[in-house]
């Protein structure tokens, strides 16, 4: 069973944890319902969030028991007295999480988990402040940094560069009139900062910041790309960081890149993505 991750969730996670890292190594976290008021979040969401943070290593805990478990099994999976874990035995999916305390025996915030609370503390995700009806968390996040958090990459310029690949596989296969129009609705800045590297539009990556690449796509008739030569591309040219698959960089691309469209646009991009490109799009 698949639990989509929730940044909201994920924020107010890593920021309980890291309220007890002043004291050496792992420490013991609890949570209470109180802490996730008005999230909607199930027991099944909580844990099934703890075990992803832990797994890609931005946090470092100790708990046990199936992380995607429904109630029963649960109980039978976690012994409290051996993990100092308990789980609140009267859990009903349609109230949300219960609200007895639920707590696991040790944790401590990474160097990977302590820099992306930076990042989200610095733009706090939007649902914090309206509330579990905005579907995405990270919706009023800088371009950049969504598609840093959703391709689970460690390093915004990498972002940057995969975004910028992305986008020219992409506008390798589109028309120049179609790719403009894309061009129109892409203004907004990709980061907020000084550093003079990031001070862009959306567009100008859109449009691909080298002026010769830049040039040679608007003289040429649009490419026929197919899904293993797009997935060939990201994989050589982008720069992938090591365990970031290509298909995982172009749906954070693209996710982020449809948070800034409208469904017109959305829908005319797809049109010209092929078929396993185009489902990655669809899913993003």
């Amino acid at each position: 069973m698949t639990i989509p991750l929730r940044e909201d969730v994920a924020y107010i996670l890593l920021k309980k944890i890291h309220e007890g890292d002043n004291q050496p190594g792992k420490h013991e976290v609890a949570f209470t319902a109180a802490d996730f008021a008005g999230r909607q979040v199930t027991e099944t969401d909580l844990m099934g969030h703890l075990d992803y943070l832990n797994q890609k290593q931005y946090i470092d805990a100790e708990f046990t028991g199936n992380a995607y478990a429904n109630q029963e099994d649960t109980t039978n999976l976690v012994n409290p007295k051996e993990f100092d874990f308990r789980i609140a035995n009267s859990y009903d999916p349609s109230d949300g999480l219960a609200p007895h305390l639920i707590k696991f025996k040790s944790a401590r915030l990474t160097e990977k988990g302590q820099r992306l609370l930076e990042k989200m503390e610095e733009n706090p995700p939007a649902a914090l402040k309206e509330g579990p009806v905005v579907p995405i968390a990270t919706k009023d996040m800088p371009f950049l940094e969504k598609v840093m958090f959703r391709g689970e990459l460690e390093d915004i310029f990498d972002a940057r560069d995969i975004s910028e690949v992305v986008f020219r596989t992409m506008r390798d296969m589109m028309t120049n009139e179609a790719a403009d129009r894309v061009t129109s609705e892409l203004h907004e800045p990709v980061e907020p900062t000084e550093d003079k590297a990031l001070q862009n539009e959306i567009a100008d990556l859109w449009q691909d910041t080298n002026p010769i690449v830049h040039f040679l796509s608007r003289i040429r008739p649009p490419l026929i790309i197919k899904a293993d030569t797009f997935l060939f591309r990201i994989r050589q040219e982008a720069g992938l960081p090591q365990g970031v698959e290509p298909e995982m960089a172009i749906k954070a691309v693209f996710s982020a890149t449809k948070d800034e469209l409208s469904e017109e646009r959305v829908q005319e991009i797809a049109g010209f993505l092929p078929d396993k490109i185009r489902e990655l799009w669809e899913q993003a």
